[in-house]
């Protein structure tokens, strides 16, 4: 029984894992998304950049942009966002900066961001994010560099 049990976990486990990979052989998004297709795991893009915080959005403003579902906190946001999705829209489709930087893509914290000269960041998680802050023009470049390829599937 315990056997048994181990092999399903086991199972599960390379499922989510390989699901959750994005991998070029399973065709990169060009926007990273949760397993329920939210875009920065249902936070608003636009809040970072005018309240200066992550904020969850709410499911009665959302909007469909490049296959995901990106939520918003207000109307407004919602309004602006449709307006101008590129200028709200974070760097790398939203996958982690510093991966990607890195030549790979990887999840992401919706808390571990960080707005630089007017473009939006993110990344895996904060204790990341402190290698991220090391050298952000040096990422910046390196990422997008690298971007395109990844992207790619290269």
């Amino acid at each position: 029984m315990k056997t048994t049990y181990r092999l399903v976990h086991f199972i599960l486990f390379l499922f989510l894992f390989f699901i959750n990979q994005n991998s070029p052989a399973l065709g990169l998004e060009p926007i990273y998304t949760n397993l329920m297709g939210q875009a920065l795991r249902g936070y608003d893009p636009v809040a970072y950049f005018k309240k200066g915080k992550a904020i969850e959005g709410q499911k009665k403003f959302q909007y469909k942009w490049k296959k995901a579902n990106w939520y918003f906190d207000s109307q407004q946001n919602q309004e602006d966002f449709i307006q101008s999705p590129e200028k709200y829209a974070p760097q790398y489709g939203g996958y982690c900066a510093w991966a990607v930087s890195r030549g790979y893509t990887a999840s992401i914290d919706p808390e571990a961001w960080h707005i630089h000269q007017g473009k939006l960041y993110l990344n895996y998680s904060k204790e990341v994010q402190k290698n991220w802050f090391r050298d952000i023009p040096g990422n910046i470049q390196k990422g997008d560099v690298k971007w395109p390829t990844i992207l790619a599937g290269n």
